[in-house]
C-alpha cells in the first residue's frame, strides 16, 4: 500500500516470503498459522463477516500489510466499495484519527482494487 508496489506485485512478494517463513517455521510458529487459517473459516459467522472484522482490527491496529491482505479478500469475497467504506468508517471511529493515514492508503489500494470506486474517492 505505501510501498508504491501494485497489488499484484505485493501478492508475489506476500506468497514467497510466505513460502519462506513456514518452510523455517518451528512448532510454535505453525500452530498459530494453523490457528489463524481456521479462524477465518465459516462457523458461526460466515468467512466472509470474519474477513470484514479482520480489516476492521487491521485498521485498529495499524497494520498495512495485514489491511492489503484483508482488504483484498473482503473485495474477492464480494464487498461492494459502500460496505468497505462503512467498515473504514468504524476502524476510524474506533482507532480515532492516528488510523487516518493508514486508511488513505486503504482507499488507494480500494481503488485499484474496484477502478470504480475511484469516483468516490
Amino acid at each position: 500500500m505505501s510501498t508504491g508496489k501494485s497489488h499484484e506485485a505485493w501478492v508475489r512478494e506476500r506468497a514467497e516470503l510466505q513460502e519462506r517463513y513456514q518452510a523455517r517455521a518451528n512448532l510454535g510458529i505453525k500452530r498459530m498459522l494453523a490457528q489463524d487459517h481456521r479462524a477465518y473459516l465459516d462457523g458461526a459467522l460466515s468467512a466472509t463477516t470474519k474477513e470484514l472484522l479482520g480489516l476492521v482490527a487491521s485498521m485498529v491496529l495499524r497494520c498495512d500489510d495485514c489491511i492489503h491482505y484483508h482488504l483484498a479478500n473482503c473485495v474477492d469475497a464480494g464487498y461492494s466499495r459502500e460496505q468497505l467504506l462503512d467498515a473504514f468508517e468504524i476502524a476510524q471511529l474506533v482507532g480515532g484519527t492516528i488510523t487516518i493515514p493508514h486508511l488513505r492508503r486503504a482507499l488507494v489500494l480500494l481503488e485499484e482494487l474496484l477502478p470504480e470506486a475511484g469516483d468516490a474517492l
